[in-house]
């Protein structure tokens, strides 16, 4: 037994390894999803040109293609808790930059906003393969599931909170929002340095930039070619690729349906699909084991069937009330998967590397629904796009749950 295997058999689930990856996460989510807010507020102030709101979305997203072949390599060749702190290191300089283009801005520098969100996309690139993959170091593989409903419980309290004091408090005073999101980042940064130092999954090995894309290419082809770690990669794929359109699709459908145009609405009601995911991830964690994930597209099944009654919706209430049964069906869905996903690829090809996989797909799947997004936006009223992202969430878990079905009867998991 390796030392690794040793250290995650001997630790409880709550060990300070986690509690401290727990609270840098928590921070660092916080800070993500309110300097969004933050962002768009900015350059809705600095300009009225319209699809900015994709740009930005665009500029976040970009850096995790890109990175791709590399931030597994990273995360797996460094203590993932330096890895860690480095990303945190990067997003704290993009708060730096937003604050201090909201602090002595012009129109002029509003290409200095995409530039300061880049810096956030790198950092979050750089985070997400260490805070997935250091788990399976933390933790023994009983408590693997149950670590992933707490960090992705967590992560969804910061995302609601994040959204939702962002944008109150983008209403109140832009700077004082940019100020809290810095903080945030800083104590994210401090907190990385107290997870513990854990041993170095695959040291690297100084292959050249091509080689590496290679490589990256290969750990694509190896998890696509195992059954579950394919049936992970797509579905939290289309899991994030919904979530992050849905927020902007929200955006437009609040004041169209509810006639409410101030700014809390829809992070409010963003929020509220968050609060759904929290029940959805305990449950999952509570109710799934390791070997049972795959049980999960059933959930999947149900995330789009509540959009389909939002043409009904003439209150905030209402709409609440659906957006709470779409986030406890997400939250249910993508918990077990992304487990199955770590475990998968720690057997394979390494968790770090998995995740990596993991991002590059979800990335391309979030440009490809901004992309939908925008297209929808310029030919159907907000309305008719939620009715129409609905039955496509319907369709695309569908076929992947009978995909899944279908490679289970000449292929064994």
């Amino acid at each position: 037994m390796t030392q690794q295997h040793q250290h995650a058999e001997a630790t409880p689930l709550l060990s300070r390894g986690l509690v401290a990856v727990l609270l840098a996460q928590f921070l660092s989510a916080f800070a993500d999803n309110a300097i969004l807010v933050g962002a768009l507020k900015l350059v809705m102030t600095l300009t009225a040109e319209k699809g900015m709101d994709a740009l930005l979305q665009g500029s976040f997203v970009l850096p995790y293609i890109l990175l791709a072949p590399f931030v597994g390599l990273l995360a797996d060749a460094l203590p993932k808790g330096r890895v860690m702190w480095l990303a945190n290191s990067v997003k704290l300089l993009s708060g730096l930059a937003m604050l201090a283009v909201a602090w002595l801005g012009t129109a002029e520098m509003v290409s200095w906003v995409i530039v300061a969100y880049v810096l956030t996309g790198i950092g979050a690139a750089l985070y997400s393969p260490a805070k997935y993959g250091i788990l399976v170091q933390l933790c023994r593989p009983a408590h693997l599931v149950s670590a992933n409903g707490l960090i992705e419980g967590s992560t969804i309290v910061a995302i609601l909170l994040g959204f939702v004091v962002g944008g109150l408090l983008a209403d109140v005073s832009l700077l004082g929002l940019l100020v809290l999101v810095t903080v945030c980042y800083a104590l994210a940064v401090g907190l990385s340095l107290l997870i513990p130092r854990l041993p170095v999954v695959h040291p690297f090995d100084g292959a050249s930039v091509i080689t590496m894309v290679r490589g990256f290419a290969s750990v694509v082809l190896t998890l696509f070619t195992d059954r579950q770690a394919r049936i992970s990669l797509l579905g939290t794929s289309l899991f994030w690729g919904a979530g992050s359109t849905l927020r902007l699709v929200l955006f437009a459908w609040v004041p169209f349906a509810l006639a409410l145009t101030n700014t809390s609405a829809a992070t409010n009601l963003g929020g509220i699909v968050s609060v759904g995911i929290i029940i959805g991830a305990a449950l999952a964690g509570t109710l799934v084991r390791l070997e049972q994930a795959p049980r999960a597209l059933w959930a999947g099944l149900l995330i789009g069937l509540p959009l389909l009654f939002m043409g009904w919706v003439s209150t905030l209430w209402q709409a609440a009330a659906l957006l709470v049964a779409v986030g406890v069906a997400a939250g249910f869905f993508v918990v077990p998967l992304n487990a199955l996903l770590q475990a998968r690829g720690q057997q394979s090809v390494g968790a770090g590397r998995a995740i990596a996989v993991q991002n590059f797909c979800e990335n391309l799947l979030i440009a490809a629904f901004v992309g939908i997004h925008y297209l929808a936006s310029q030919l159907l009223d907000p309305g008719q796009e939620v009715l129409g992202f609905g039955l496509l969430m319907i369709t695309l878990m569908g076929a992947l749950f009978i995909s899944y079905r279908l490679t289970g009867r000449t292929h064994q998991p």
